[in-house]
């Protein structure tokens, strides 16, 4: 057995120290999106891998036998590589993934598709909105100049960003419900945009909002091919050592 995590959560965290205790080779793979990654105690790579053939060249090169994808829940294009290199090469994959939230009786969401329809919905007079979407697409809300946004991003970005109006604070989670009240309260936030990324360490702004009563715009999660999914290393280790057990060759994992 060997296991190629593809990494970048707190999920792909705890996994990799699971699988570290129990001495299964394994490596882990980060994006590289962020300047300074949370250590490992697996071999650790940083960067793409050229698509999904360069994925799967890998697999083949480094006789990678299970594939975990947890990246987080919007790396759309990552995970569909994985599906599709794990497929070309017979891999077994699974993908370690949070369940998404799901709003409660108080809450005051607007559930979006996509981050252009999450423009789309701030028409109207203008608002102080925080914006906890990461630094990927902040680009998109320049469409909307009339708001001021509070950014709050992993690392100080390279360069400023593209909107007219904003606030920039850089912090790293987990956050907590107090802190987000304090953060919102602070800037005079009337409304926030997030991702629907699921898990505890990020749902402290939506305990917050919920709280001050606020509006959120929520962008659901992109919808990816069929493939067998985990919401815990627990499950992922099970699965692992059935996969290492079984011989019937039926469970491709996608």
């Amino acid at each position: 057995m060997k296991v190629l995590i593809l990494g970048g959560t707190t999920e792909a965290s705890a996994l990799a120290r699971a699988l570290a205790e129990r001495e299964i080779p394994a490596l882990f793979s980060y994006a590289g999106r962020v300047a300074s990654p949370k250590p490992q105690p697996l071999p650790t790579r940083v960067g793409g891998f050229g698509g999904a053939d360069g994925l799967a060249d890998f697999l083949a090169t480094q006789r990678i036998t299970h594939l975990v994808d947890a990246t987080h829940p919007f790396a759309e294009q990552m995970s569909r590589h994985a599906v599709a290199a794990a497929e070309r090469k017979g891999t077994a994959l699974i993908a370690l993934t949070r369940p998404p939230w799901e709003p409660q009786e108080s809450d005051r969401w607007q559930r979006v598709a996509s981050i252009e329809a999450a423009v789309a919905a701030l028409a109207g007079p203008p608002e102080r909105v925080l914006l906890a979407i990461g630094r990927l697409h902040l680009a998109a809300f320049a469409a909307r100049p009339e708001h001021h946004y509070v950014l709050r991003l992993v690392d100080l970005p390279e360069e400023a960003p593209p909107l007219p109006r904003h606030t920039l604070t850089v912090d790293r989670g987990p956050f907590t419900r107090e802190g987000d009240l304090a953060l919102m309260r602070e800037h005079g936030i009337e409304r926030l945009v997030c991702k629907n990324a699921g898990g505890a360490g990020a749902a402290a702004k939506l305990e917050a909002a919920r709280a001050l009563q606020l509006p959120v715009i929520m962008i659901d999660r992109p919808a990816l091919p069929p493939r067998r999914e985990a919401h815990g290393p627990d499950a992922v280790l099970d699965w692992l050592v059935h996969r290492s057990t079984s011989d019937d060759g039926t469970d491709r994992g996608v």
